[in-house]
């Protein structure tokens, strides 16, 4: 056991000193226990108070909502969900697959509108051709339609017939709103146990995660409430019962179910997707086509770099975008793994690049075809180039077989 614990000190502190301590100690100990009704004062009067999530934003005299009021009313818009699942490969990036081999897999979703709307995760589903859904306990299961599917943010869209269930759209709300130590809830399906609900906080946002084709989901929010196989797919609720994420993925540290760590898609991102994949259409994204490291002060002087902070290219897909625009990567390879000889990129449409994880941000609204202006040093020569993005490869897999060089490319924007 690794306890990281000080040893105790001996205390200095003088014997009518630690009287005087004792006593004032003992003094708010009896107040603490009076408070809590361990020491009878002969009152007899017990007053109940159901406790409210904490929030910041207060819409009534009392705040929060109570988490039994929340699952209630909002509980009842999330969906118990099962498909048909092809095997998947035991290097799945994700933390919780609900189910990994062949056959049947569960997971939740939500209702989003009385036209029979219903979100979920993209991994819930998988490749499925027949998915159902049950809205209670002790429901029947119905047929659901898969209409849309974004493996980029691991998000799916169901539709229902709306006469075969009472549905209870839930609202949305704002991920982009939130701030760490917000209240939180979860519910879902976990482990088959339908309905059921966790609580805990924002624990951080600004995560990221691996989608199902291997490309990064920006923006995450990260939470402690027990999210376990099951509860992919379903709503991230806030403390006034709004959807502020689809959890989606947990941190599992060998275990088979939550330690804590739990990440969910903002539902800000899923905002924006919902209208094109209510249509069944696909969502295109820009692709520039590198692979690139972060550069630390310690990199800067070892490979005499121009800047102590940017994406250093190590890797370009040939024929792709940048490839194209003549951007280069590093040809010589170090002890350190990383490719000498690469431009380094500072700055792309006017956004500094502190880090790689910049450049796909400065990329993520606009679309294939689009120019952006990407700002380099090569040596200590800074150049201005005009990239013309791509469209996104289907998998990270697909831009992989693009690379000759047979690496793998972990982060392509």
């Amino acid at each position: 056991m690794n306890d990281t614990t000080p040893p105790q000190k001996r205390s200095s502190i003088p014997t009518f000193l630690a009287g005087a301590l004792g006593g004032l100690l003992v003094l708010v100990l009896g107040a603490a226990l009076i408070a809590t009704d361990v020491i009878d004062t002969g009152d007899d009067t017990t007053t109940v108070e159901r406790a409210t999530l904490p929030t910041r934003e207060v819409s009534n005299s009392n705040g929060g909502r109570t988490v039994a009021d929340i699952y209630k009313q909002e509980g009842a818009g999330v969906v118990f969900v099962l498909s048909k699942q092809e095997a998947r490969s035991s290097d799945s990036p994700f933390g919780s697959p609900d189910g990994g081999g062949g056959g049947e897999a569960t997971g939740s979703g939500f209702v989003v509108d009385k036209d029979g709307t219903i979100v979920t995760n993209a991994h819930v589903v998988g490749e499925s051709d027949q998915v159902q859904v049950r809205f209670k306990e002790d429901g029947d299961l119905i047929d659901a339609k898969v209409v849309g599917k974004d493996q980029s943010t691991d998000v799916a869209v169901l539709k229902v017939d709306p006469s075969d269930a009472d549905l209870q759209p839930l609202p949305l709300g704002s991920s982009g709103d939130t701030q760490v130590g917000d209240a939180v809830v979860a519910i879902g399906n976990p482990f088959g146990y339908t309905r059921s609900v966790t609580t805990g906080i924002v624990s951080a946002k600004q995560r990221q995660i691996t989608a199902p084709n291997g490309f990064s989901i920006e923006n995450v929010i990260q939470t402690d409430a027990a999210i376990n196989p099951g509860n992919s797919g379903g709503p991230l609720l806030d403390a006034q019962g709004r959807v502020i994420g689809i959890n989606s993925q947990i941190a599992t540290g060998g275990s088979q179910g939550s330690v804590g760590i739990g990440f969910a898609v903002p539902i800000d991102t899923v905002k924006g997707l919902l209208p094109t994949l209510k249509q069944g259409e696909e969502i295109e994204r820009a692709f520039i086509g590198i692979e690139m490291i972060g550069v630390t002060e310690d990199i800067a002087r070892d490979f005499n770099l121009a800047a102590d902070q940017g994406a250093l290219i190590q890797k370009v897909v040939p024929d792709g975008p940048a490839d194209k625009a003549g951007l280069r990567a590093g040809g010589t390879s170090t002890a350190e793994g990383i490719r000498a000889g690469g431009d380094l990129i500072v700055e792309v449409n006017g956004k500094t690049v502190k880090t790689p994880d910049d450049v796909p941000a400065a990329i993520a609204d606009l679309e294939p075809g689009d120019d952006v202006e990407v700002v380099y040093y090569r040596g200590d020569e800074r150049k201005t180039v005009k990239v013309e993005l791509g469209k996104r490869p289907s998998s990270l897999q697909s831009s992989q077989q693009q690379d000759q060089g047979g690496d793998t490319l972990p982060d392509l924007p």
